[in-house]
Formats: structure tokens, sequence, C-alpha cells
């Protein structure tokens, strides 16, 4: 029995990213299960020690945080924190 469902062609992997935001946009938009013939396991190390806190954002909402960042000349994470912690000073 022949395979009926059609191929999608994908773009093809990029060697580098730029910027991590180039990585992230890349990544929203495609599938890792398109690329695994050209992906290597690695392995990964975590810090569970680490300060930091991830936090699940809508992606539609991130987009527009990173390109509030980008004006303003600062990371998207640095800007996340200046707006928390300016919400947390006026709501005390």
């Amino acid at each position: 029995m022949q395979d009926k469902r059609k191929s999608v062609p994908k773009d093809v992997l990029p060697e580098n990213f730029s910027t991590l935001e180039e990585l992230s946009d890349f990544w929203d938009t495609h599938s890792s299960a398109d690329y695994e013939e050209v992906m290597e396991p690695v392995e990964v190390e975590v810090d569970l020690s680490s300060s930091k806190v991830y936090c699940p954002v809508a992606k539609d909402l991130l987009r527009q945080v990173r390109r509030q960042a980008r004006q303003q000349g600062v990371s998207t994470e640095t800007l996340i924190n200046l707006w928390l912690q300016e919400k947390l000073r006026a709501s005390a």
C-alpha cells in the first residue's frame, strides 16, 4: 500500500541563529519532528539551584513584548522584570 500523505516542503534548518529571538521565532513556526534526520542527540545539564523561574506566556503576547523590548533596547527578560517590578510597587 502506497503512502498517500502529501510531502510538505520544509525550510532548511539554519546552521546558526544570530540571536535567541531568531531561534525562538523559527521554532515557533516549525516542528522539530520535521528535522529529526538532520538533528543530533545532545546532553543537557539543568541547574535547579538557579534563581530564575520560567512562566509560560501566550505567543501573541510574547511577540508584542519582544517588539517593545527591541524598541527600548533591552532584552525581553529585562523588560518583563521591569514591568513586574513596577506593577508590584504600584499595588503595594
